[in-house]
């Protein structure tokens, strides 16, 4: 009877890990929203962002996002950007970050996953996969419209 109570304990531990926030936007101007489960949700200072969103700005609008490893992101006007995967062990600072912008600008400030675990962070557009070394960069992308 033991292991079933801590079988269940452990799996009703498993959503709440899961659903751990990635990072939260920090700076917000103009329209920005984030697209989670199909749905559109307004977004601006102390939203948290999930793995799996699509954050998405309008035209004069620009978005800051802090991730939980200090990873810095700054996406401009008319930008669409991904979290496609993103992990974060705060103890021994491995994770792994995948992202993909369809459309825009972004700048990034890796943070501590592009430093222990320099394999582990990929950013993507239509035409290039950017593997991070721990370094800032800036990617531009001319997708279409989401």
């Amino acid at each position: 009877m033991n292991i079933k109570v801590i079988a269940v304990a452990v799996l009703l531990a498993l959503p709440a890990q899961a659903e751990e926030a990635a990072g939260m936007i920090k700076t917000a101007q103009g329209k920005v929203e984030v697209v989670r489960g199909g749905q559109r949700l307004p977004a601006g200072p102390g939203f948290a962002v999930m793995q799996a969103d699509k954050v998405q700005t309008g035209a004069a609008s620009s978005v800051g996002i802090t991730l939980r490893d200090n990873t810095l992101l700054s996406a401009g006007a008319n930008s669409s950007l991904s979290l496609d995967q993103y992990a974060f062990n705060p103890t021994t600072h491995q994770g792994r970050i995948d992202a993909s912008l369809k459309r825009g600008t972004l700048s990034v400030i890796s943070g501590k996953i592009a430093k222990t675990s320099p394999d582990a962070v990929h950013f993507r557009t239509t035409a290039v996969t950017l593997g991070v070394r721990g370094t800032e960069f800036i990617l531009e992308a001319h997708g279409e419209e989401d």
